[in-house]
């Protein structure tokens, strides 16, 4: 019945409707996660994939997982609804993304399971938080759009520094065996784009799945696991499980 009633509201309606309330949510396995158009990047659609790719390597359940770059927590929300993580942190430095977060969370009822900070990259998260998975879907261009230059602050890392930012601050939250695991894109970057500030961060690439080893002329995803240079990788997080 929504369905059909959104169909006959006009499309001029609509957008009056949204300048008045410009709140909108979604649910993801079970949670009802809020947010506004503006603040949507790539983890309501590529990110979804993290549920999948995480259940194929077999990772069992976290105690603590961190989503970076979170938005409205599209990925935090879908892993802590798929029973991927117990708990779960969010942060951006986007304000009106934290306030979503905090709507999701009242809304749920998830106070005593998630909690999220307004923060320009990782500092202004306390050191107590630490973690045993951490997620992002970050911005993928540094400079250039494969359709032109990149404008939006989502989707651009002028010179890779919130990449190399977070790197050097990351290795002090994660727990003992910690996985990071990015979503990436060839059309912008490749594996080797990372390694040398994940090396000089004290941390190593642990695998690179559906990864390209040159750049593409078109959108190609690729997950990059990285884990703290010494530390034990779990068995789930060790080495590719496709072929690339």
């Amino acid at each position: 019945m929504r369905h059909l009633l959104s169909q006959l509201v006009p499309l001029q309606m609509k957008r009056a409707l949204r300048r008045v309330w410009p709140w909108r949510h979604r649910p993801l396995y079970g949670i009802r996660v809020n947010y506004m158009d503006h603040l949507v990047g790539d983890g309501s659609t590529f990110g979804q994939g993290f549920v999948l790719y995480l259940r194929n390597r077999g990772m069992p359940k976290q105690a603590r997982t961190f989503e970076w770059c979170a938005g409205p927590g599209f990925i935090g929300f879908s892993l802590l609804g798929a029973g991927l993580t117990e708990t779960l942190c969010l942060a951006d430095i986007n304000p009106q993304a934290v306030d979503a977060c905090r709507r999701s969370i009242r809304d749920n009822v998830l106070a005593t399971r998630v909690n999220v900070y307004q923060s320009d990259n990782l500092a202004n998260i306390p050191q107590s938080e630490q973690w045993d998975l951490v997620v992002g879907n970050p911005p993928w261009f540094s400079v250039e759009y494969a359709w032109g230059e990149a404008t939006d602050l989502k989707s651009r890392d002028l010179d890779w520094r919130i990449h190399r930012t977070f790197f050097s601050q990351i290795g002090g939250h994660l727990k003992p065996g910690g996985i990071i695991i990015l979503q990436e894109n060839n059309n912008a970057s490749t594996s080797e784009t990372f390694r040398d500030m994940i090396s000089s961060a004290g941390l190593d690439i642990v695998f690179v799945e559906f990864g390209s080893k040159a750049r593409t002329p078109f959108l190609h995803i690729y997950y990059l696991g990285i884990a703290r240079r010494g530390d034990a990788v779990p068995d789930w997080a060790r080495g590719s499980i496709f072929s690339s």
